[in-house]
């Protein structure tokens, strides 16, 4: 007997057919996001954790700050450098214009002993200390074989100490006569001066002497009634060029 399908009505699903509906329905949940969201989590995770260690950023951070720190300290030494040595140079031109003010100072005081000893040894002062002019110049007498007398004498107790009155060397030194024991000197400015009647002598022909310098010891010796010091200015060395002593003196400076 034969048998129709009838029309109008559907078979069950196959268990094979079912399988693959259910397939294709979890195909279509992860499609719309179901599955995904529920493994969003895990997933998410391991892809920052991926991120940081495949990109390297933690590292990148890291060695940027430590480049940083060795440029502000390589700036920092390079400024410090520089600080130092505009201080040692600032030192070294205070220290150079120290020892230039230091020299220029010597310099000076050097100018100044020099015009001081120069000063000193073209002055001029009296014979004895503290004397006085007791016989004048030209003074007339027979004490005095040219009838008067051509010179000055100055007051000078007996071991007195007589110096030159000016710089210059000795031409004669020893016995002169009614001068007794004398000295006479060559003065730096061509003039001549005797020192008369003395006790002793201090000095030889050809010595130089200061002024102050002390030339012999004052006595009476020669053509003498006392011990006082006989003093002349001359022209010469010899006997007759005589002038006037007391202005020879003051007119280089002695208050005679």
């Amino acid at each position: 007997m034969a048998f129709t399908r009838a029309t109008g009505k559907h078979r069950g699903s196959s268990r094979m057919a079912r399988r693959s509906v259910g397939f294709a329905g979890a195909a279509t949940l992860a499609t719309t996001g179901v599955i995904g969201t529920l493994a969003s989590p895990a997933l998410a995770a391991d892809t920052d954790n991926r991120g940081v260690e495949d990109t390297g950023l933690t590292k990148v951070i890291t060695e940027d700050s430590l480049v940083d720190r060795l440029n502000a300290q390589a700036a920092a030494q390079e400024r410090e450098a520089f600080e130092a040595a505009a201080k040692a140079k600032a030192q070294a031109e205070a220290e150079r214009k120290a020892e230039a003010r230091a020299k220029e100072l010597r310099a000076e005081k050097e100018r100044a002993a020099r015009e001081a000893e120069r000063r000193r040894l073209a002055s001029f002062q009296l014979p004895v200390a503290g004397t006085y002019v007791s016989t004048g110049y030209q003074t007339g007498g027979s004490l005095w074989s040219s009838g008067s007398h051509s010179g000055i004498d100055f007051h000078a107790a007996y071991g007195s100490s007589v110096v030159s009155v000016g710089s210059g060397t000795v031409v004669e030194a020893g016995w002169g006569g009614a001068y007794g024991n004398n000295v006479v000197i060559r003065m730096n400015d061509g003039t001549f001066t005797q020192y008369g009647h003395l006790s002793s002598v201090g000095v030889h022909v050809g010595q130089t002497v200061e002024p102050g310098q002390r030339i012999g010891i004052s006595g009476s010796t020669g053509n003498s009634t006392g011990p006082h010091l006989h003093f002349e200015a001359r022209t010469t060395a010899e006997y007759g060029s005589d002038m006037n002593p007391v202005a020879y003196l003051r007119a280089r400076g002695v208050d005679v």
